[in-house]
């Protein structure tokens, strides 16, 4: 809903020789905030009307792809991006190998300034995804561990799998590390709990 309107009012860009619409997609839900308990569905249908054959139509980010594929775009026109200061750990890295070895660049990194760090961000831009919320987190990460170790040779059309799987991308949502304590923290460790219940009985 968002998006549309930041759309509106933008111009095109040039990839290649061509020259595209900009995709403005939305960075998250809306949940936090708000916008999906009191604004959906009824402000997503005004959008869409609205929307519907203007030189800003809805899409989602396959369809654009696909669309500058059709008007010749090509993968190579594409500008390069990378997470902000992920370029120093490849450079580092460069010769190594193996977990140890990353972990060990990643703490040299760290020593050496202390803006760098390796756990999110957020749209303040000075907030960190996981100090202080590791009530929370420490369970998801366990969960995920363990999802991962079960199920390694497991047919995904299994029921217990797509089960599991259910519970653990429902726990896997932000509204659980963003509202950090309270029942939404109760909701999250019972959703871990229950997936790890599946997992514990052979498949």
């Amino acid at each position: 809903m968002q998006p549309y309107y930041e759309a509106r009012g933008l111009s095109r860009n040039t990839l290649g020789r061509k020259s595209v619409p900009s995709l403005v997609t939305q960075i998250a839900d809306g949940e936090n905030g708000g916008v999906m308990m009191n604004e959906f569905p009824p402000k997503y249908f005004e959008v869409m009307n609205e929307a519907t054959n203007t030189d800003t139509p809805p899409c989602n980010v396959t369809e654009y792809l696909e669309y500058l594929d059709s008007i010749g775009v090509r993968e190579e026109d594409f500008p390069q991006i990378q997470p902000i200061m992920q370029k120093r750990i490849w450079d580092r890295f460069q010769g190594r190998s193996g977990t140890e070895a990353l972990e060990k660049v990643i703490e040299e990194l760290r020593k050496e300034d202390n803006r760098f760090h390796m756990e999110g961000g957020s749209w303040t831009n000075n907030l960190s995804w996981v100090k202080g919320y590791s009530n929370v987190l420490s369970a998801m990460d366990q969960v995920s561990a363990l999802f991962a170790e079960k199920t390694r040779d497991v047919r995904t059309s299994e029921p217990r799998y797509r089960n599991a799987l259910f519970y653990l991308l429902t726990s896997q949502t932000s509204c659980f590390r963003y509202w950090g304590t309270g029942v939404w923290t109760d909701y999250a460790r019972e959703l871990c709990r229950r997936t790890t219940a599946i997992l514990q009985h052979d498949f």
